[in-house]
């Protein structure tokens, strides 16, 4: 019994404990406008809960590059400039197929839009709105992201 027990242990209950850490990247849109400095939120496609467009590192991409990718097929950013490297970080745990949460850590670059297109391909998945930093903060759920965003 106890072979059978240390087994699972290290088999089943280690790896879910302990799991590693994920990466994605993450792009903080951004645009100066009369209102100030505006950021774009867009809805998640599972919850409908307020996030930036993020997604996984992309072969062939560097990881500012995948981050205008996803800026792009999320939330439409046709055209953008990545300002300098990345601002910070975040953590959150995503759930993948079988609802089991996954750690990941989340690099954020600040992306100035300069162009958005009403077509991309996530449009009739995801809401997206320009909101003020601290609006933002108060609408996200990633205790890093919200700290960021007030640092804007």
């Amino acid at each position: 019994m106890t072979g059978a027990l240390k087994k699972a242990w290290a088999e089943v209950v280690q790896p879910m404990i302990f799991r590693p850490r994920r990466f994605q990247v993450a792009a903080l849109c951004c645009k100066t406008g009369p209102d100030g400095l505006r950021v774009l939120l867009i809805t998640s496609r599972d919850t409908g809960r307020w996030i930036l467009p993020k997604g996984w590192p992309i072969d062939g991409l560097t990881a500012p590059e995948a981050a205008l990718q996803e800026a792009w097929e999320e939330a439409g950013v046709k055209e953008a400039r990545i300002e300098g490297g990345g601002i910070g970080r975040y953590d959150y745990d995503k759930r993948l197929r079988g609802g089991v949460p996954v750690p990941v850590e989340v690099q954020v670059y600040r992306v100035e839009v300069l162009r958005l297109s009403d077509t991309y391909p996530e449009v009739d998945e995801r809401t997206r709105r320009w909101v003020s930093p601290a609006e933002a903060a108060e609408l996200v759920d990633e205790d890093g992201l919200k700290a960021l965003l007030l640092q804007l």
